[in-house]
């Protein structure tokens, strides 16, 4: 069967939310009011530390989907000022965020235990204000959420495959410009970090052979598999990646902003940022490079995601092996594109409501064993009780 992206299309109830006379349906989604309504009737667990496990209405997929966000719309109104990524959460929150990550994770591969059947995944994205604020791209909820996600591979072997010029696409391999113009530079500096867990996969060794995604991207092999995600040690170092990556991310397109800038400020790794980049001819290279080209072509200048925009994932290979990869460059793609899924959501309440029982009983399921270990409280709405 031929290797490529596939483009699947996932049915959902229409959402019955009336977005406010004179406001961008982006706007209303980041307001208290719609998160009220995505607790009220997608609502599953809560807990005091601000995290709500909800179903995703607008999923992914039917097969498993849901989300944990930490709901902080009620004490930050400006969306704004709200964390939007792993480095800017409370520590006592992470450690309860990391226990239900663990738990959900468990829980999705023993129900799915054969990675010839199914692709499972879970990971977050920075939703910063790194598009431009007039852009339709702008993130509908601006907090900090992850997904955990399951595809049907006989479905993805099924759909057709997807246009490759999809710019959503285009996250590694020859499309990405820190790949195309630096890729030695990325990896030796991923390399400096201190992993103990986490061991680099080979080139082409983590990827789904269905659809040859990911392309380009850093990845490391979980050691230990599902049991190291109970030790914090390993969540540390999912951490460290992600610190690793904005120190790379931000240096680079300081630099590109400021010729010769110093150091920004707040930065994770000091002493390995000024000994691997700012005396690295290749990369500042690839920063002129950029810059002149801002300088003269106003549309592309507007396109760049001047603050770190990145998508982190944990995943399953064709193998069985827990895979940890992050994205690494300005394009606004979705979290499954990573792996080469491209979804399609289509309205069909008909079509989603013979899947909607066993997805329920599957989130209700793992939602009681985060009840059992008091990580939250359960959640009554229309379609389900407390």
């Amino acid at each position: 069967m031929q290797s490529g992206p596939r483009e699947i299309v996932t049915p959902f109830r229409p959402i019955p939310l009336d977005v406010p006379e004179g406001m961008k349906p982006n706007e209303f989604f980041n307001s208290t009011e719609n998160l009220n309504d995505l607790s009220h009737n997608n609502g599953l667990l809560q807990n005091s530390e601000g995290l709500l496990l909800y179903r995703k209405a607008l999923g992914h997929s039917n097969e498993f989907d849901a989300s944990i966000i930490y709901n902080t719309s009620q004490r930050i109104l400006d969306p704004l000022g709200r964390p939007v990524r792993r480095t800017q959460v409370p520590d006592q929150v992470k450690n309860v965020w990391n226990r239900m990550n663990q738990i959900i994770f468990d829980y999705m591969l023993e129900c799915y235990p054969d990675p010839d059947e199914t692709l499972v995944l879970t990971g977050e994205a920075s939703l910063d204000a790194t598009w431009p604020l007039t852009s339709p791209g702008v993130p509908s909820i601006r907090m900090l959420h992850n997904h955990f996600i399951v595809f049907n591979k006989a479905t993805l072997r099924d759909a057709p495959l997807a246009d490759l010029n999809n710019p959503n696409l285009t996250d590694g391999g020859q499309h990405s410009l820190f790949q195309a113009h630096m890729r030695d530079v990325y990896r030796d500096f991923f390399d400096e970090l201190d992993l103990q867990i986490l061991r680099p996969c080979q080139d082409g060794s983590c990827k789904i052979a269905l659809t040859g995604y990911p392309q380009g991207l850093p990845s490391w092999e979980v050691q230990g598999g599902v049991e190291a995600l109970k030790e914090i040690r390993f969540w540390k170092e999912y951490d460290t990646i992600l610190k690793g990556f904005i120190d790379f991310y931000r240096t680079f397109f300081t630099q590109v902003s400021t010729r010769n800038a110093a150091l920004p400020r707040d930065i994770y790794f000091s002493e390995l940022v000024e000994n691997k980049l700012q005396f690295n001819n290749d990369f500042l290279k690839t920063a002129k490079m950029v810059r002149d080209r801002c300088i003269k072509d106003a549309k592309y200048a507007n396109a760049i995601r001047w603050q770190p925009a990145f998508k982190q994932l944990i995943y399953r290979n064709d193998k069985g092996k827990l895979i940890v990869t992050i994205s690494q460059n300005s394009i606004g793609n979705a979290i499954t594109e990573l792996l080469g899924v491209v979804v399609k959501r289509t309205p069909d309440a008909d079509a989603y409501a013979r899947d909607e029982p066993a997805l329920i009983e599957k989130l209700l399921t793992v939602r009681q064993r985060l009840i059992e270990a008091d990580l939250g409280e359960g959640i009554a709405t229309p379609y389900w009780g407390a």
